[in-house]
């Protein structure tokens, strides 16, 4: 890891920086949760998590009227992962969400899999009018009955859209606008709308096999294949999924695009992993001088992620979240209502070190509403009145760790040894629900300044 900002996250994010920290304010969840109390045991308070039942890869990620959409993978009748719908939930602050019914079904076509939303400001699907624009909704159709007979044709892509400002959703009737053609793997279209010479362009990034497909359109319903991008040197301990293409600006000013693959397996620690790309795109093909991969996190429970769309220009932001959870263990984490959570929304930037250019992960200014008070130590033990913590850790040069116990003997250690940033969560409470878990995560040390 060539940068301090570049996180090792877990189930909280790690802020290298120690001198204070800080007792955040336990979330107040809308009143219109009804299906949970979401009080039980392991409920995370202010990270996502469904009311009840299974959850993984956020999808449809969308900024629309002041809300942040938010829909995601979900399984409505089981705690462990089936047939997959969207699940939806809306923010007005990326902190406090509103659970809302289920946005898309399966059909006769398949199951609804991952995939991304976006605002056609302009109409050009036609499946709106100038003066009400729709939401457009592009998702994977998985056909289990074609894999379950042996097809390796199961998945194409299909869309959506709502013209009541995400409420509810009318399949488009020529379904699938992509079809499959005689790939396994062929899924999670990320839709962005790109400028080329002054010509505005649809484009989808694809998760094909072990590739990326690069495919254009002007209209949302015909598209055309342009490029693929599989790098000799990439992670490929296990299927691409999940990529997401967006521009960043670089410190230099110039503008530079970023490509996120997520892979499972083959993380820097085990299961599933996100890679990413610093590059450049002409609206057909993606290029990068990078020659080694980099992760966006080295901890295990950060998978999936993608960016919002339509984040107003003035905003400034690309904002980010991914599913907290890891294929390892997912199904078999000790929580009965519901399963899984959602990362901190965060900021990403560009930063350099060096010659090369690297993603930066920052929690979002709005996580600040949670903080009360500041605390600041140095080399002492101090207990906690709140469960809720945020800190920063500003150590001297060296090796250094922190200790976080409780009454029951539950320890997380966190620290640097050497040439490794790790955490510890080994004897961190119950952990013995899937080998492998109980593990001490290590990212490569950096610079710390």
């Amino acid at each position: 890891m060539k940068g301090v900002k570049q996180i090792l996250a877990l189930s909280f994010i790690l802020l290298l920086g120690f001198s204070c920290q800080n007792k955040v304010k336990e979330q107040t969840v809308a009143e219109t949760t009804t299906f949970s109390d979401y009080n039980e045991p392991f409920r995370p308070q202010y990270h996502f998590s469904p009311p009840a039942n299974w959850m993984n890869d956020p999808n449809g990620m969308v900024f629309h009227k002041g809300e942040y959409h938010l829909f995601y993978q979900y399984y409505p009748d089981s705690n462990v992962w089936g047939p997959m719908h969207w699940g939806h939930a809306t923010s007005k602050n990326l902190i406090e969400w509103k659970n809302l019914p289920v946005a898309i079904a399966p059909d006769s076509l398949g199951w609804i899999f991952s995939g991304s939303a976006v605002l056609d400001s302009e109409n050009s699907s036609g499946l709106g009018t100038a003066e009400n624009p729709p939401l457009v909704a592009i998702y994977t159709y998985h056909n289990n009955v074609k894999g379950d007979a042996g097809r390796i044709d199961f998945q194409t892509q299909g869309i959506a859209y709502s013209l009541d400002d995400g409420v509810s959703w009318e399949k488009f009737s020529g379904n699938p606008v992509l079809a499959n053609p005689g790939i396994r793997d062929f899924r999670d279209p990320k839709v962005t709308k790109v400028e080329v010479d002054g010509k505005a362009m649809w484009v989808m990034s694809l998760a094909v096999k072990d590739k990326i497909s690069f495919y254009s359109s002007s209209n949302l319903l015909e598209w055309e294949h342009e490029s693929d991008f599989n790098p000799a040197w990439a992670a490929y301990g296990g299927v691409w999924e999940c990529p997401d293409l967006f521009p960043l600006q670089s410190p230099n000013g110039e503008q530079k695009w970023v490509l996120l693959v997520s892979i499972n397996p083959g993380g820097p620690n085990g299961g599933s992993a996100t890679q990413y790309f610093v590059g450049d795109f002409d609206g057909e093909t993606f290029t990068t001088n990078q020659e080694e991969v980099k992760w966006l996190d080295h901890g295990t429970d950060n998978y999936a992620g993608v960016t919002w769309s339509n984040v107003p220009d003035a905003d400034g932001r690309t904002i980010f979240i991914g599913w907290m959870s890891n294929w390892d263990y997912a199904q078999v984490v000790p929580t009965e209502v519901w399963r899984s959570a959602m990362t901190l929304p965060r900021e990403l930037s560009l930063y350099d070190e060096g010659e090369e250019l690297w993603v930066a992960s920052n929690p979002v200014k709005e996580v600040e509403q949670l903080r009360d008070e500041a605390l600041t130590i140095e080399g002492e033990e101090v207990a906690l009145e709140n469960e809720l913590l945020e800190f920063s850790l500003k150590p001297k040069a060296g090796d250094f760790s922190g200790t976080f116990e409780n009454e029951f003997g539950e320890i997380l250690v966190i620290g640097k040894r050497e040439d490794a940033l790790f955490i510890d969560r080994t004897n961190s409470g119950l952990t013995n629900f899937k080998e492998g878990f109980a593990s001490v995560m290590t990212a490569p040390s950096m610079d710390l300044r």
